[in-house]
């Protein structure tokens, strides 16, 4: 898949099967929309291409107005949607900055600079809700008129449902918030997870080894930064780890933090850290004190264990840190023990 930021570029396709949108979280309503981008680009002959927005739309308004609180909280980095677009069969993505000049771009001066002379947009697949251009003045009907006056096909998704509930980035962000891991991942269709390289942290679990008896070597962790200051989930999860012994090699189940970290910090920087809670033998051999740093990992957060809470000092983290670790430990058996239990069940079945 090529990735454009803009379409000022000479290796963009000319012609394309277009879909619009921000994609946040790629949820299983993205997912339906993209599977028909890419059946009608197939039968056309076309790429299937994806343009959406960065920074999120809603966020450069909330901004605008001096009014944080009203920007969405985020579902995905722009890596992990990227990623998921990939990973849907997507031939083109094009990222264009959103920025006064866009926002206060005519609907229809939209549809010829950016849709038609940028992307050579031949057939334009929308959701039910799309709006565009200054004060969302352009609608689908909108749209529709002016592919019939300027050569492009137009199409629009009604809304996708799983059980009688929408699908929806909303939706997924409220799952999220709540703490409803299964909710957020029958929407999402996989479990929730963030991605990012290993950077380097505060050393704070070398810390905790030298200050907490019986700490042995401490909590080691792998910290990942979240690159948007508003994440929709928040607190101490179980979560699970792939990618640090290659694409093949075993996931490691682990707890995590996702947030500010307020008992240890005052800078309000987002930070994923992860502590594994078994190292296997052969894995923490091949990776040696520093190995970890710049590794790209994926992390799921499969079980929320309580919200991110300040603590009166290191002692106190600790204690709470052992009673996380004893919680993930307990949600990994109970998942074991059920995983156990349906196979022995599904082999009787054969039998």
């Amino acid at each position: 898949m090529q990735v454009f930021r803009g379409f000022h570029h000479p290796g963009i396709a000319a012609q394309c099967a277009l879909t619009i949108g921000n994609f946040d979280g790629v949820h299983r309503g993205h997912q339906a929309m993209l599977a028909l981008l890419l059946s009608e680009a197939r039968h056309r002959g076309l790429p299937a291409c994806v343009l959406t927005f960065e920074p999120h739309p809603r966020d450069f308004f909330a901004r605008k107005l001096g009014k944080p609180e009203l920007a969405p909280a985020r579902i995905a980095t722009l890596r992990d949607k990227l990623q998921e677009l990939e990973r849907c069969g997507i031939d083109q993505v094009v990222v264009l900055r959103f920025d006064e000049a866009l926002a206060s771009l005519p609907a229809q001066d939209f549809i010829q600079q950016v849709l038609v002379d940028g992307l050579g947009a031949k057939y334009v697949l929308v959701g039910d809700d799309f709006r565009f251009g200054a004060k969302r003045q352009g609608d689908y009907a909108t749209l529709d008129a002016a592919g019939q006056r300027l050569g492009f096909d137009v199409a629009r998704m009604m809304s996708y449902e799983v059980h009688g509930l929408r699908v929806s980035s909303s939706a997924v962000r409220e799952a999220l918030a709540a703490g409803d891991m299964d909710g957020a991942a029958r929407l999402l269709g996989r479990p929730y997870a963030i991605s990012g390289h290993v950077i380097h942290g505060q050393k704070l679990g070398r810390q905790l080894a030298e200050t907490a008896p019986g700490a042995g070597d401490g909590f080691r962790t792998l910290n990942l930064r979240f690159d948007h200051d508003k994440p929709a989930a928040h607190g101490i999860f179980a979560v699970r780890v792939h990618g640090l012994d290659g694409d093949t090699g075993a996931a490691l189940d682990g707890v995590a933090s996702l947030g500010v970290r307020p008992t240890v910090e005052d800078a309000g920087r987002v930070l994923l850290e992860v502590h594994a809670l078994d190292w296997p033998a052969a894995l923490a051999a091949r990776l040696g004190p520093g190995e970890a740093y710049g590794k790209l990992v994926r992390v799921e957060l499969l079980q929320k264990l309580r919200d991110e809470a300040r603590f009166d000092g290191l002692d106190s983290l600790t204690a709470a840190i052992r009673e996380d670790v004893r919680q993930a430990r307990e949600y990994f058996a109970q998942q074991a023990s059920t995983h156990a239990a349906v196979r022995r069940q599904t082999t009787r079945d054969r039998i």
